[in-house]
């Protein structure tokens, strides 16, 4: 929901923006951004992996982000910064702004008179807010979104088309819902009768944070009886599932497809990559990253970087590798016996 208004701003104007030091002439005019391969004039852009420092020598930016130890490489202004890939992103948020909430209630969206809603919030088409709703300051109710009875939406938060929000759930403020979200959603809890599942009543919400982004088509499942609850400034991808009960801390950010079993916490700061999937009842502490597609079977109690899973080869190789490890728990009898063996003859 962003747009692209014809902003232009001098280096200067950008450079006391994010604190940068210009090497170069800092009058010149930026009008967008752009990546390193694909900059031409007016463009700004940015220098932070190595593999595209090739192409610095020869950009057509106008203006390159980059650390001081590259500076006397550029051949165009350069503006000096600790994080170039930050300092991008703060001057991306300048020229390509949210769009401007309409405040408004459209036509045909489906309103109860016990609803509350904010004289400055905009709600779209074909939108249902039932009863006992309350909606912020300055908030976006895209077309298509149920909210359903109790729910709350905290000031500036945006509910993209098709937004999901179940009865009683809480978002906090300025948040980014992405279409098809579903917040809320029973949990998968079922006890065993002798073969035979019974459903169990899952009578708990999600509690929502501030500034908090969920990617299109994640689903967040409310709480068997605690509540879920996903901390301030979490990110969260696209075709993420998050069961019941799950505790998310502060700053962390879960990649693409992962998922995570119920009741399961997972501390502040962490990063969970795209493909992982956790089981439940799990505790990940502060800091710790998982790489991608691994299986968190265990909970972890020490910050740090974690993987699983075996890296792509060659076919063939493969099959060999996997047909040796069937083979592996014979091989290691062996051995042993083997070493027995020996020691028993030394001897």
């Amino acid at each position: 929901m962003t747009e692209s208004s014809p902003i232009r701003m001098s280096i200067r104007e950008i450079a006391e923006r994010i604190e940068a030091e210009v090497i170069g002439d800092e009058s010149l005019e930026i009008t967008h951004t752009a990546a390193m391969d694909d900059a031409g004039p007016g463009s700004l852009t940015y220098l932070k992996e190595k593999s595209y420092q090739k192409y610095l020598p020869d950009t057509q930016a106008t203006a390159v982000l980059l650390k001081k130890e590259l500076s006397e490489q550029c051949p165009v202004t350069a503006l000096v910064v600790d994080d170039p890939y930050v300092a991008y992103a703060r001057v991306s948020q300048l020229f390509y702004p949210l769009k401007e909430v309409s405040p408004g209630l459209h036509e045909s969206a489906v309103i109860s008179a016990e609803a509350q809603i904010s004289k400055t919030a905009q709600v779209g088409p074909r939108a249902v807010i039932e009863a006992g709703v309350i909606i912020g300051a300055h908030c976006y109710i895209g077309p298509g979104c149920i909210l359903q009875a109790g729910s709350r939406i905290g000031d500036g938060t945006r509910l993209m088309a098709n937004v999901s929000i179940g009865a009683g759930c809480v978002l906090g403020q300025r948040g980014l819902i992405h279409p098809g979200v579903v917040i809320g959603a029973d949990g998968f809890g079922f006890a065993n009768d002798q073969g035979h599942w019974v459903k169990i009543p899952q009578i708990g919400k999600v509690v929502i944070g501030d500034d908090v982004e969920i990617g299109a088509n994640t689903c967040i499942d409310c709480g068997a009886v605690h509540d879920t609850q996903i901390g301030n400034g979490v990110k969260i991808d696209n075709l993420v599932q998050i069961g019941h009960n799950v505790v998310i801390g502060d700053h962390s950010i879960i990649v693409a497809t992962a998922a995570i079993g119920g009741s399961s916490i997972i501390g502040g700061h962490c990063a969970i990559a795209g493909g992982t999937g956790l089981a439940g009842h799990l505790e990940l502490c502060d800091g710790v990253t998982v790489t991608g597609m691994s299986m968190v079977s265990h909970s972890i109690h020490s910050p740090g970087i974690y993987s699983s899973g075996i890296s792509v080869q060659e076919t063939r190789q493969w099959r060999r590798n996997h047909a040796r490890l069937h083979k592996l728990d014979k091989i290691i009898k062996e051995l042993k016996d083997e070493l027995r063996s020996l020691k028993s003859e030394s001897e």
